[in-house]
């Protein structure tokens, strides 16, 4: 090869390889920390506001996923609801109505609407059954019974000598409650300390005194006997007495342990009128007597008809008739679960209601609120004149039930109280409401340190006459604006404010 070509070749592949070894050292140059960091730099280097932006579009991101994913589980939850509500009524369109009432299930069915809940109507005194509503639910699924179970605890500690229904001490003396005030707003502590005194034993026995764990003996098929806790010791005692742990019951169950309690101590058997014979039975089928003490059914009332009056029953009150009832509200297996079980007329009572809600409709004593509607569509045909006309009357039993406690308190106080019923917590978490704008109460309820009389005083109310002696008692106060120069009364003149200097 000619000398000239073999050292241009080899000048070539020198220049190649000092090429090779320039790229190799700038590639390693850009992979050195000092560069990335000075990188980093450049970057920090950016103006704060485009930084500032950046960091606040993230965030909006994230609050964007977040609600997003809250409003799906929302939607889910409403579908859930309505799959339930619509079940209900599928199940409704099952009901075997031969022999029930059909203007008294027209108006269940109105009252109920398409909500997920059962309702029994019943004579508490024959044990006629003018309709259930939702049978499937009714008779063959038993559930919880939340506070309802109250009224067992209640007459057990009336029977047993525990509670002296005029006592604010014995029982919960922080709490200053008397057995009507517990009922009315279904305070927890006051019937977990009477159940944990009864014992364990002695409240299963009254349970299942009232029905509990065994079937009606209804003339329909498929009943459930519900069930009664096996074994509790300890505080699991007190709390069963309260929430009605490990109970199961069913709503005619319940109807035939609150019609025992307005017929005086007779647990009957309910029956549908299927025959032109049974149509026409007016004396009940008598399962059996309830070992209670007639006093101790009585004094229960005041309690009961104190939780529609004012307590946590208020959704069912009736203008025209006195109720008797008692609310329960709690969660089972992860669902809500309300009931209302209760009877009417006071005086002469012709009617007992149970009404059972599921899911949403279990909230906010929605229960209540139906019986409160059927009570009202059938006063005509069931209810009783007026309570003033009751009153006017002159019956004694009327009067000694109507000797009810009444909160002797300030409006700002009575309201202080409902919102401290023990299930309001659940129930009003359903929606936000504004505060209440309340002058501060005289005294506080549930403070120790405050010796304080009974919230409570018995008082019988004739609502007309005490409208009239409303009237008659409150003379108009002078109008001191427009005419300033007007006498006032000592009670009556404005306070003088003296200015701080």
């Amino acid at each position: 090869m000619n000398p000239i070509h073999r050292l241009t070749r080899s000048a070539s592949v020198l220049f190649l390889l000092i090429a090779l070894s320039t790229s190799q050292n700038i590639v390693a140059a850009n992979r050195h920390p000092a560069k990335a960091q000075t990188r980093g730099q450049a970057e920090k280097r950016q103006p704060r506001g485009r930084r500032a932006e950046l960091l606040r579009l993230a965030a909006q991101r994230r609050a964007e996923a977040i609600r997003l994913a809250a409003l799906a589980a929302v939607a889910r939850q409403r579908a859930a609801e309505e799959a339930l509500r619509d079940h209900v009524q599928s199940l409704i369109e099952k009901d075997d109505v031969t022999g029930e009432d059909p203007e008294v299930r027209r108006v269940a069915i109105n009252a109920l609407g398409h909500h997920a809940g059962t309702v029994v109507v019943m004579d508490p005194k024959s044990g006629r059954i003018y309709s259930v509503v939702n049978q499937e639910w009714a008779l063959r699924e038993a559930v919880k019974p939340c506070s309802t179970i109250k009224l067992v605890t209640g007459l057990a500690g009336l029977n047993e000598k525990i509670i002296d229904p005029a006592d604010t001490t014995t029982i919960s003396d922080s709490n200053r409650v008397n057995l009507t005030s517990a009922l009315a707003h279904s305070k927890n502590e006051y019937f977990q300390t009477v159940g944990g005194r009864v014992g364990f034993d002695r409240m299963i026995s009254y349970a299942r005194q009232l029905g509990l764990g065994e079937k009606t003996g209804i003339n329909l098929r498929n009943e459930s006997q519900g069930r009664v806790p096996k074994l509790k010791s300890g505080f699991a005692v007190n709390h069963m007495s309260s929430h009605g742990d490990d109970f199961r019951v069913t709503a005619l169950q319940l109807g035939t342990l609150v019609s025992a309690m307005a017929n005086g101590g007779r647990l009957i058997t309910p029956f549908v009128a299927r025959t032109p014979k049974e149509e026409t039975r007016s004396a009940p089928k008598v399962r059996r007597v309830v070992d209670i003490n007639a006093d101790s059914f009585k004094q229960m009332i005041p309690g009961m008809v104190g939780s529609v009056s004012y307590g946590s029953g208020r959704r069912a009150s009736n203008s025209d008739e006195v109720i008797a009832g008692k609310t329960g509200t709690c969660i089972e297996q992860g669902a809500w679960i309300g009931l209302f079980t209760s009877y009417a007329p006071l005086s002469d009572p012709r009617l007992a209601v149970v009404v059972i809600a599921r899911g949403a409709d279990g909230r906010n004593h929605f229960p209540a609120a139906v019986a409160g509607r059927i009570y009202h569509d059938l006063g005509a045909r069931f209810g009783a004149t007026t309570t003033d006309q009751m009153v006017r009357s002159g019956k004694p039993q009327l009067q000694r039930d109507l000797s009810i406690a009444k909160p002797s308190t300030s409006a700002a106080e009575n309201d202080s109280l409902a919102a401290g019923d023990d299930e309001s917590e659940d129930t009003d978490e359903a929606a936000p409401t504004a505060p209440r704008k309340t002058a501060p109460p005289v005294t506080i309820w549930g403070d120790p340190r405050r010796q304080t009389d009974s919230k409570v005083k018995l008082a019988v109310m004739p609502i007309s006459d005490r409208t009239q002696q409303t009237a008659k008692h409150s003379p108009a106060l002078p109008q001191t604006k427009s005419n300033p120069t007007a006498k006032l009364t000592p009670t009556q003149r404005p306070r003088r404010v003296t200015p701080t200097p």
